[in-house]
């Protein structure tokens, strides 16, 4: 009998909890929205592709769109002037992230600088990757870490092609030679060793272990939009996102265990000297850091926060990086006439007697915009990391409820026929020409407002060098003459290229004397 009422009884409630939720929002003046259904919202309107759904959603209702999933209110924008009314007047109260599951599961119960409730932990993670990570100090320090990962590539390519065309598949390439660097800048050791870079036979295990272990998860479990609900797993979120954590987190616990060894070993090493000691200080690794300042404040700094920061540093850094780069070569590729003016830009400021190198990136405006252009057109995530507001507020006249959470239609905002001239079309002069839309709050791939992404410049240094190498070293065509296919798919909340870019390519003869001496 008990449990025959057990049912009823839940319906009974889920449907008081309804009526009063509408009864308190609905009274406001909300945005526009589509009509819903009461308990599930606006569940049943949800359709793949989600970032072409949301757009024409957009379209019909306005650049400020309300709908309810579920318990959970959720407001997305389009519009600069309510994006700026956001992140300027009610900056703090959206400078939270709503509690989801991905946040508990994989990003050590909410102490990742991505996850982290807005307060003094978020200001601490914040100012380590500032001052310490991401400084200009700091990126200056790794620049040859950096040069060297390129170079290996580059040799290798060049070894590889014996001086004629050859295929080529650049998407493991960069996935694999970001990877490179960000290990080697956190914990000393690279992932692939040389001639796994460009042998993708020879890496293929390792890449796929890579890829299972720090994919990018845009999942939602049911209890994220059903609280009450929480103890049911039916689309099995829950378990495949702790049998990746265990994985994941066995791998940055052995980064730190082996930094710590090779600590330990140093500092009792009787050969050490004075010198020896500052030149390792000089070069210590992003874990080198966290471990000092767990040894003056162990509570505070313990191996998850540390994990959380590494792994912040792998995904983020990595992830967005190597996508963007394949993206620009895929773009370069079927416009050979900016891939020719890149050329010459790199001819007239660096030559072709040495490898082009990170100081030479403030001489090449013209390969900075390709990568502005690039970001524009494929930026990864379309909506971000979701924000949540911690108050009531006001967007563009309409009632925001505490609790909404909050995406920005980045992809909307960057194809903005009213911002951009031809907004489709890849056109990097624009952002030298046309500087409508080029400032302010029209183009904002890396986020806005406290919780934007610190990385920017430590992604532009990459891309740039990445880029600026491949581009001054080798000649490239696109495989069998035919235009690359550029067709998008959404995979794990993020815009992937739906097929791996291959190309063909050549050592540039005016680069072969150089290349011949890496």
């Amino acid at each position: 009998m008990e449990t025959q009422l057990l049912v009823p009884l839940i319906l009974a409630v889920v449907y008081i909890s309804y009526k009063l939720l509408h009864s308190k929002y609905y009274q406001k003046n909300l945005p526009p929205s589509p009509p819903c259904l009461p308990i599930i919202g606006h569940f049943h309107l949800l359709k793949n592709p989600f970032h072409i759904f949301i757009s024409n959603l957009l379209e019909k209702y306005g650049p400020i769109l309300y709908l309810r999933l579920g318990t959970r209110p959720v407001v997305v924008l389009s519009s600069p002037a309510a994006i700026k009314e956001c992140f300027t007047k009610n900056d703090i109260i959206f400078a939270n992230r709503p509690h989801l599951l991905m946040g508990k599961h994989l990003n050590y119960n909410f102490t990742t600088l991505i996850f982290v409730q807005y307060g003094d932990l978020w200001r601490n993670l914040r100012r380590l990757t500032t001052q310490e990570y991401l400084s200009s100090t700091r990126l200056q320090m790794s620049s040859n870490i950096r040069k060297e990962e390129v170079s290996v590539v580059v040799r290798q390519m060049f070894i590889g092609c014996k001086g004629n065309f050859k295929k080529v598949e650049l998407q493991s390439i960069f996935r694999k030679l970001t990877f490179n660097m960000i290990m080697r800048i956190i914990g000393t050791q690279p992932f692939f060793q040389e001639d796994e870079m460009v042998d993708q036979a020879k890496a293929k295990e390792k890449l796929m272990d890579l890829k299972s272990t720090f994919c990018v998860t845009g999942k939602f479990g049911l209890g994220d939009f059903f609280p009450f609900l929480k103890w049911v797993d039916i689309w099995r979120v829950e378990k495949v996102m702790m049998k990746l954590f265990k994985k994941r987190d066995k791998f940055l616990h052995g980064l730190i265990n082996d930094c710590r060894t090779r600590r330990t070993n140093s500092s009792f090493s009787a050969s050490t000297t004075r010198e020896d000691r500052k030149e390792e200080k000089d070069n210590n690794t992003i874990i080198d850091v966290l471990l000092s300042l767990q040894e003056s404040q162990p509570a505070y700094y313990t191996d998850n926060l540390i994990k959380g920061v590494i792994q912040v540093m792998l995904i983020a850094g990595s992830e967005a990086t190597f996508t963007t780069a394949e993206w620009a070569m895929s773009l370069l590729l079927n416009h050979p006439e900016v891939l020719n003016t890149a050329r010459m830009e790199i001819e007239c400021n660096v030559g072709y007697d040495r490898l082009l190198n990170e100081t030479d990136l403030d001489k090449l405006p013209y390969l900075h915009n390709i990568i502005r252009e690039t970001l524009r057109l494929y930026n990864l995530g379309p909506f971000g990391a979701p924000h949540e507001s911690s108050d009531d507020c006001t967007i563009g006249g309409y009632y925001i409820p505490k609790g909404t959470l909050l995406f920005v239609n980045f992809l909307a905002l960057h194809r903005d026929p009213k911002a951009w001239s031809e907004p489709t079309i890849f056109k990097p002069e624009r952002f030298e020409k046309d500087r409508k839309g080029n400032e302010g709050l029209q183009w904002m791939p890396f986020g806005v407002g406290r919780r934007g992404c610190p990385g920017e410049g430590f992604a532009k240094r990459m891309l740039g060098l990445m880029l600026g190498i491949l581009i001054q070293c080798f000649d490239w065509e696109q495989l069998g003459g035919e235009m690359v296919d550029m067709t998008t798919i959404m995979e794990r909340g993020f815009i992937l290229k739906a097929k791996p870019l291959e190309a063909m390519y050549r050592p540039s003869k005016s680069m072969f004397n150089v290349l011949s001496r890496l």
